[in-house]
């Protein structure tokens, strides 16, 4: 562990036995209802509508069950998990997702390599025993068309090998949560497969891997390293359109403050408190994500081992500040 910068605010959580969240739960069953037309009607529609449709209601899934995790919509939290149940994005088990995006939100720690679970860092250290491919895989997946392109069969391929360690340790977390993945796979497959006639390949090829795509190009700058902590989580001003594909998670900075405002008050809060937000934050803003693909679409972001790191970062590299 390293002795990264502390934050002192609280976790302000959604309170357990809140009042029922309508607009999450109308979000919900529209994304069914959807989710089912596209599949249902996949062998039917123009490649060029369906596949765009299946990559933004997959990525919008990853949001609904983002805000599960976070005790939306109703006050019985086993109800709202039931409602984000099927495998949607299969690469990870949901019970697997919360407990660790939880941890994510211990925001004394965030972008650390070691107790940020969602760290794209590696300590200097880790970084310095890397083979040549190994780093410049990593530097590439540090560029907008890397994360885009290799970023989700990368996060994947990581995600699985930490969990095979898991699973060696027997770490009974894990594997309870992989051993729900199965039935929750099955549900996806009965209808995509079964019902629909979508072959898992195709499934991955054109629902769970460019969705886990768009949720990357969301994660891409979402954290920075910084002294500060307030000044770890970025604000994106964006349009209609992208805010709910994200969820509005694109206020990310405002989301770390306040994890139990749900989703669609988050704007209103942040037109109300922008000023201070941005100085919370250090002014960590970006006008837009057609601004990311123009400075970052082959150009690292950031350095790969973590430059608040009390050992030195390789090859005079520098961290950047923002955009």
């Amino acid at each position: 562990m390293r002795n990264f910068a502390k934050n002192d605010n609280a976790d302000h959580e959604r309170p357990v036995g809140g009042p029922v969240e309508w607009p999450t739960l109308a979000l919900i069953g529209m994304f069914y209802i959807c989710f089912a037309a596209v599949t249902w009607n996949w062998a039917l529609l123009p490649w060029w509508i369906v596949l765009p449709a299946a990559a933004y209601l997959t990525c919008l899934y990853g949001g609904i069950q983002h805000e599960v995790i976070h005790r939306h919509p109703t006050g019985a939290q086993a109800l709202n998990e039931a409602l984000v149940f099927p495998a949607v994005l299969v690469w990870v088990p949901y019970g697997r997702y919360r407990d660790l995006h939880l941890r994510h939100h211990g925001n004394d720690r965030l972008t650390d390599p070691y107790d940020d679970p969602e760290s794209f860092y590696l300590d200097p250290g880790q970084w310095a025993r890397l083979g040549w491919l190994a780093r410049l895989v990593l530097r590439v997946n540090n560029t907008l068309a890397g994360r885009l392109i290799a970023g989700p069969a990368i996060a994947a391929a990581r995600f699985w090998v930490q969990e095979a360690r898991l699973f060696a340790a027997r770490d009974p977390s894990a594997i309870r949560a992989w051993l729900w993945h199965i039935p929750a796979l099955a549900v996806l497959l009965i209808w995509v497969w079964g019902v629909c006639g979508i072959s898992p390949l195709v499934y991955i090829a054109a629902f769970a891997y460019p969705g886990t795509a768009l949720i990357l190009l969301r994660s891409f700058a979402e954290h920075r390293a910084h002294a500060d902590v307030g000044a770890r989580s970025v604000i994106v001003e964006t349009c209609p359109a992208m805010a709910l594909l994200f969820l509005n998670n694109n206020l990310h900075a405002l989301h770390h403050a306040r994890p139990g405002v749900p989703w669609y008050r988050l704007p209103q809060t942040y037109r109300a408190e922008r000023k201070a937000i941005l100085r919370g934050n250090d002014g960590y803003l970006i006008a837009g994500y057609r601004r990311l693909f123009a400075r970052y679409l082959l150009v690292p972001k950031e350095p790969v081992p973590h430059p608040l790191s009390p050992a030195p970062v390789p090859d005079g590299e520098t961290a950047k500040s923002g955009v």
